[in-house]
């Protein structure tokens, strides 16, 4: 089934606010094995000009990946989730993140494609900070795969 192109340009409400805080900065640097003494030590993060520690460019995909997940599963939209896979994430930071960040997402349906059966969802997830002001734009794409028909499944 087809999904409804009525979303396309539709905003969600902000996500609650996110904290940033020093440690899980530290704690994702080291599960993705980046040393940067700016994720983890003030003194070097000040000696580049940041108030604070920073965090890796990829850090806030777990915040915006939520969003993304809380648009896909509205039910009004008509999206299978369990044919959904993850094809695409881009970023671009206006401002690096920094420890003591208030940050909230707000999602908005950028496009819906329907490419040989498969529905193809790009959602831009905006990042603020407590001043309102842009941190980082998230672009994330989601497809979801056409359904197995039974012409698919005996010409295997």
């Amino acid at each position: 089934m087809a999904l409804d192109q009525s979303f396309v340009g539709r905003t969600y409400p902000p996500s609650r606010p996110y904290e940033v805080g020093r440690e899980k900065i530290r704690e994702f640097a080291a599960a993705i094995g980046d040393d940067n003494p700016a994720y983890t030590d003030a003194e070097a993060a000040a000696a580049l000009g940041h108030p604070d520690v920073i965090a890796p460019p990829t850090f806030v995909f777990s915040i915006t990946f939520q969003e993304a997940e809380r648009v896909v599963r509205d039910p009004k939209l008509g999206l299978d989730w369990s044919r959904v896979v993850h094809r695409d994430q881009r970023f671009v930071h206006h401002r690096p993140v920094r420890a003591g960040d208030v940050l909230s997402v707000t999602s908005t349906i950028d496009s819906i494609k329907s490419l040989a059966g498969n529905e193809v969802l790009d959602i831009r997830g905006d990042v603020h900070d407590q001043a309102g002001e842009s941190v980082v734009t998230v672009r994330c794409t989601l497809v979801a795969r056409a359904a197995e028909t039974a012409e698919t499944v005996e010409g295997e």
